[in-house]
């Protein structure tokens, strides 16, 4: 049996072993321990086959491997949903990386292309990955004498046979009440089986595909720059007339930007609402997104910009240097009219998730405009990709430490305690990572001037309710562990304003 052959077959025995423990930890549960524990795995069974194989796990494969046992660990961490989000994306970038090595480009040194590539590779290994698993294996050499030609006919019927059940008995299922009742008493379960097919193929699937993709060798495939000894450009180049003319109208356009926002911050309040007709919360709350999204567009377009702009020129090296110099020092300013405008109306309306991590991503790309500064305008834009790679990671992991939805409550319950305008309500529909400083304040709530009880009796309800529901060792999470204790330590304060008529429907 040749080598293509005993890899395939164990890479496919690998990934049903793993779909099918992504159908025991995943199915009806939350994420939590159950997605760290696969990711684990997941990671194990990579490292025994490359060690079997004789692969090296080196290049992007190397930082892959303790990016996805870190950020898959970080799934048992916290409970919100933004940042579970956010360590999905974080995995998702991690198995791109680990690809990096078929380009033969140092992961130190791939540019943001090279990582765009990267991911495209890892979701393309990933969703039809399994086809060349199935390539490799030359099938007329699998042992077919005695029990084995006997086990290969049967699961040659299997494959045919299960399909086609699964096929005219759903259709048979919904047509006939007294079938699917007869089902259910013969399969025990039958009702969650399409649950379980479903995780098993998918996670199967993926698993075949991403192994074979970091299990394959890298292929001697040299870059333009090493054929030739000319580094790969644009087939379009800009000049130093053309980038004068692109660089110096966006700064035209910024400074102008920047001067109607300093008469606003040194007119106040009244001359936004005389010139606008807005409040000056409602003005806060029109601008603020719109001007993140212009701060990412900015990073987009200087970017470009270098990457087409000529390298033989030292006056276009100078203009561009000034230019976008000039144009990132306004852009700072207009973020900062971005974070003052999120400041004034949170003052107004109170904080939550979408304001919060959209404030995040602006300080985020504040570091990555001063790391632009460093490297890219310095002459070193093979740096920039791996900096602003990191940058991304390490926000990540700070915002679980922030533990932003207890920053949410706290200060909303805050501003509630103040007499200011907020709808308390809000607060039951933050994960359990914010449960322990509710329970701890909401009490104290209850005694606040204006009719609150109401909605704070609403919310101890609903934090009763979540903190008496079964478990699932699966779903385990520290911040769901953490929110029952903190129920259970203020459970008789919470119960003395509770009100079980509005428990969650049953």
């Amino acid at each position: 049996m040749s080598a293509e052959t005993r890899l395939g077959l164990a890479v496919l025995g690998t990934a049903l072993l793993l779909g099918a423990l992504a159908d025991g930890l995943l199915r009806e549960t939350q994420l939590g321990l159950n997605y760290s524990l696969w990711i684990a795995a997941f990671v194990a069974a990579l490292v025994l086959l490359a060690a079997w194989r004789g692969v090296p796990l080196d290049d992007g494969r190397r930082w892959m491997l303790p990016l996805l046992v870190v950020f898959g660990a970080l799934f048992s961490w916290r409970d919100s949903a933004w940042l579970l989000g956010l360590d999905l994306f974080a995995i998702m970038t991690a198995l791109g990386l680990g690809v990096l090595h078929n380009p033969g480009v140092r992961p130190q040194l791939a540019g943001l292309g090279d990582h765009a590539r990267g991911w495209l590779t890892a979701a393309g290994a990933g969703f039809g990955g399994v086809v060349k698993v199935l390539a490799d294996v030359t099938w007329a050499e699998v042992p077919r004498g005695g029990r084995s030609r006997q086990f290969t006919a049967v699961a040659r019927g299997l494959a045919v046979a299960v399909p086609l059940l699964l096929l005219f008995g759903a259709f048979f299922e919904a047509a006939d009440a007294a079938f699917d009742q007869l089902l259910g008493d013969l399969v025990p379960g039958l009702d969650g089986l399409d649950t379980h097919i479903v995780l098993f193929i998918s996670f199967a699937w993926v698993s075949a595909g991403l192994l074979r993709q970091y299990l394959a060798a890298a292929p001697a495939a040299e870059s333009r720059k090493q054929r030739t000894g000319k580094p790969r450009g644009p087939a379009l180049e800009l000049g130093a007339i053309e980038l004068g003319i692109v660089l110096g109208a966006l700064n035209l356009l910024f400074l102008a930007f920047v001067l109607v926002q300093l008469r606003y911050f040194f007119g106040g309040s009244s001359r936004v609402e005389r010139t606008t007709g807005l409040t000056y919360a409602d003005y806060a709350r029109e601008g603020f997104f719109e001007l993140v999204t212009v701060a990412a567009l900015v990073l987009a377009v200087l970017l470009l910009v270098d990457w087409l702009r000529q390298r033989t020129s030292r006056l276009g090296e100078r203009i561009f240097r000034f230019l976008s110099a000039t144009l990132i020092v306004l852009l700072f300013v207009v973020m900062a009219s971005a974070l003052q405008r999120m400041r004034l109306y949170q003052r107004e309306y109170g904080l939550t998730e979408l304001r919060l991590y959209t404030t995040a991503f602006m300080l985020f790309l504040a570091v990555v405009f001063v790391w632009f500064v460093v490297t890219v305008m310095r002459g070193k834009r093979e740096r920039f990709a791996v900096g602003m790679l990191a940058a991304g990671l390490v926000s990540i992991f700070v915002l679980h430490a922030i533990n932003p939805d207890a920053l949410i409550a706290r200060t909303n319950i805050q501003r509630a305690r103040e007499g200011k305008r907020f709808d308390v309500s809000y607060l039951e529909r933050l994960s359990a990572d914010a449960t322990p400083t509710i329970a701890r304040e909401l009490p104290a709530l209850v005694r606040t001037p204006g009719n609150l009880r109401t909605e704070a009796g609403y919310v101890a309800q609903q934090l009763l309710d979540k903190a008496d529901s079964p478990e699932d060792w699966r779903s385990w999470s520290w911040s769901r562990a953490r929110a029952n204790d903190s129920v259970s330590e203020h459970r008789a304060e919470l119960e003395a304003f509770a009100q079980p008529e509005l428990r969650f429907p049953v």
